[in-house]
């Protein structure tokens, strides 16, 4: 297999994670981006990217790390939500988020993300739990889960209550979900896609999002078909199965930012 067809396959993930991390689907594809140029440029780098998605993985940290902006000066304007995001990434190191969402929401071992992060095993372990806890401490909110197969649904009932949130409502068809923010004013959406009607979750959210400003996080089986450069690509996004700790890092992650603009 060339680097090329190896880089394509692992490109979704990684935006995927760029996106999380950022909590921004522009800023997290211009570092990804940013480290394939910085691949092109580099014999060397270009030859560890072979080695697989570990690879990959650190050598986008590396350009992560070097992105960091300097504390913008006083009296720098700034959107609500660029402030509301700087607010937010002082609360927690950025080290921590990236040893959370490497080993969650990307499934890294804790021993592969220590390698992309350049640390022991035990100190990434210790930073993805820390990251955690801190961005938990967040206030409750509401969840609308949009979802179409009911044992799913029933389990991020589940996992949602016992996060300390509440439930707004929960719907298996763009109708319902329509009927359930006239109800109420969700502060999260948990959506899938193909709904039960064959409706389109995609609808529902966008149906939502041209009344409210609320973050989404996107339930899939098929996460490669919604991260192909189509402008309606979600910043959050969890595959399917999941497991109730990515689904846990999804939701800490979307609430830490907050979003006074829409995610999708």
């Amino acid at each position: 297999m060339t680097l090329g067809d190896q880089l394509a396959a692992q490109l979704p993930y990684l935006r995927r994670y760029a996106r999380a991390l950022t909590g921004s689907r522009e800023a997290g594809d211009a570092l990804v981006k940013a480290t394939l140029e910085a691949a092109l440029d580099n014999a060397e780098l270009k030859a560890e990217l072979k080695t697989g998605r570990v690879a990959l993985y650190r050598a986008f940290n590396r350009v992560w790390a070097e992105a960091q902006p300097e504390p913008a000066p006083a009296g720098t304007p700034a959107s609500e939500h660029e402030a509301a995001a700087h607010r937010q990434l002082q609360k927690v190191t950025p080290l921590g988020r990236q040893a959370l969402l490497l080993t969650t929401l990307e499934e890294f071992t804790p021993a592969e993300a220590a390698q992309i992060l350049g640390l022991d095993e035990t100190t990434t372990t210790r930073l993805a739990r820390e990251a955690l806890e801190d961005i938990e401490r967040e206030s409750a909110t509401s969840v609308l889960i949009i979802e179409d197969e009911p044992l799913i649904s029933m389990q991020l009932e589940d996992l949602i209550a016992s996060l300390g949130h509440s439930i707004c409502g929960t719907a298996a068809t763009r109708a319902q979900a329509q009927d359930a923010i006239a109800r109420c004013t969700p502060g999260l959406v948990l959506a899938d896609i193909q709904l039960a009607d064959g409706s389109s979750g995609l609808d529902a959210v966008d149906d939502i999002l041209s009344v409210m400003q609320v973050p989404v996080i996107f339930i899939t089986a098929y996460p490669e078909r919604l991260l192909t450069g189509a402008c309606r690509e979600p910043t959050y996004l969890v595959t399917k199965p999941f497991k109730e700790d990515t689904v846990r890092a999804a939701i800490s992650q979307a609430l830490f930012f907050g979003s006074p603009r829409p995610v999708v």
